[in-house]
């Protein structure tokens, strides 16, 4: 088992999940009760499962696709470290991984 931290986009509470390498963020992240809506199923076309890695964190993670950087680029408050948790495949490197949840997003219809 791996350990994940989501700090909520109020930037007060925070929710500990365990995880299994293979696991998906955006699965775990809504196993957990985040507010990702994931709209598009993983499929890159929309940024509703926008999260904000933490700093110390990013570089761990391997680098986003063009893909997933062009839908960032729609993201509502998207950051340098930015990822869609949909693209986000954990693995046992990632033990311990911190990531917020942004206060708004963004999908095809707008900001919520």
């Amino acid at each position: 088992m791996m350990r994940v931290t989501f700090i909520h986009a109020d930037g007060k509470g925070r929710t500990e999940a365990e995880a299994v390498p293979g696991d998906i963020l955006l699965d775990v992240a809504q196993a957990h009760l985040m507010p990702l809506e994931g709209t598009c199923e993983g499929q890159m076309a929309c940024s509703t499962c926008h999260v904000i890695v933490a700093r110390e964190d990013f570089d761990r993670l391997p680098p986003a696709s063009e893909e997933e950087e062009d839908m960032l680029d729609l993201a509502a408050g998207a950051r340098r470290t930015s990822r869609l948790s949909c693209q986000v495949v954990l693995t046992e490197a990632l033990d311990g991984l911190t990531v917020h949840i942004p206060g708004e997003s963004r999908n095809m219809q707008g900001a919520r």
